[in-house]
């Protein structure tokens, strides 16, 4: 099994004529993601290298029985496409594009919640299942079918941990990339319910950073409510006081969370956590090791 997505997920494209959404449509397609369709308002009737495209998403998904969606659209128009996408029943929303206002997110974020669907992102690489969907920018060539399930704030260390597990032949089960904004549609505790329930996934790694409470939140869930073992690292150890971060939820204030803080919250509640981004995988291994 695997959480979010399998192979038998269905997957549009909004924003599939630009020329982001073009290349990456094509590069899931080419990994062997069922890409059914596109969407491009006024561009309805035309094809992508053989992949049509709708006005709509409601059009695509009643043409294409889609059940899941990545977005590549400008930041404007990022929270109206997610909109969209929820309105026509999509179920897997992975907004992939960076730079959406955060004043857009607040809109968005409660009717996300409100509903049974999944947003991923945004400002965030996608998520990939091993040799069944990937749905992002994600490189595929370097996952493995296997059993550590990956979240991350962080785009291109979920591509370290990644190739870190997959050297120690522990492959992944589902790698999620949660985005790097103040407001994201999920949550490391939401992926940690599921990776709970999860039968392939036999260990978890979280990659968060510094800034917010996220990595204090899920500690106090893991302390409580999971039983399989878990590693983690905290990306920003260095950061200098005062120097402003890449990452639009790496922010913190009144001296709130800072990496000493979340390492010690993690480790409080029996987390596995890598001191350097070299050592990930090998904390996997600890972990599991109990």
């Amino acid at each position: 099994m695997s959480i979010l997505i399998d192979a038998k997920t269905k997957v549009i494209c909004q924003g599939i004529t630009g020329s982001a959404g073009k290349f990456h449509t094509l590069g899931c397609r080419d990994y062997g993601t069922q890409m059914v369709g596109g969407v491009t308002p006024g561009k309805g009737g035309q094809d992508v290298e053989g992949i049509p495209v709708f006005d709509t998403v409601e059009e695509a998904v009643a043409e294409t029985g889609a059940d899941a969606t990545m977005i590549f659209v400008p930041p404007p128009f990022t929270a109206d496409a997610i909109l969209e996408a929820l309105d026509a029943g999509i179920k897997v929303i992975a907004a992939i594009t960076e730079g959406v206002p955060v004043i857009d997110m607040v809109r968005v974020y409660e009717k996300v919640r409100a509903s049974d669907a999944v947003l991923i992102g945004p400002n965030c690489p996608g998520l990939i299942t091993p040799g069944q969907c990937k749905i992002g920018i994600m490189p595929g060539y370097i996952h493995n079918p296997g059993k550590v399930g990956v979240m991350s704030r962080s785009g291109t260390l979920t591509y370290e941990a990644v190739w870190q597990t997959s050297a120690l032949g522990l492959g992944q089960s589902t790698c999620v990339g949660l985005g790097g904004d103040p407001i994201v549609g999920t949550s490391f505790i939401d992926l940690l319910k599921q990776y709970q329930a999860d039968d392939q996934t036999e260990a978890i790694l979280m990659i968060g950073e510094i800034g917010g409470s996220a990595e204090e939140e899920a500690a106090a869930f893991v302390k409580e409510h999971v039983t399989k073992p878990v590693a983690a690292f905290i990306a920003g150890r260095t950061a200098p006081p005062g120097k402003r971060m890449g990452h639009a939820g790496a922010i913190i204030s009144g001296g709130k969370g800072t990496a000493t803080e979340k390492v010690a919250a993690l480790e409080a509640a029996g987390i596995t956590v890598a001191p350097t981004p070299a050592d990930m995988g090998q904390a996997v291994v600890d972990a599991m090791k109990g």
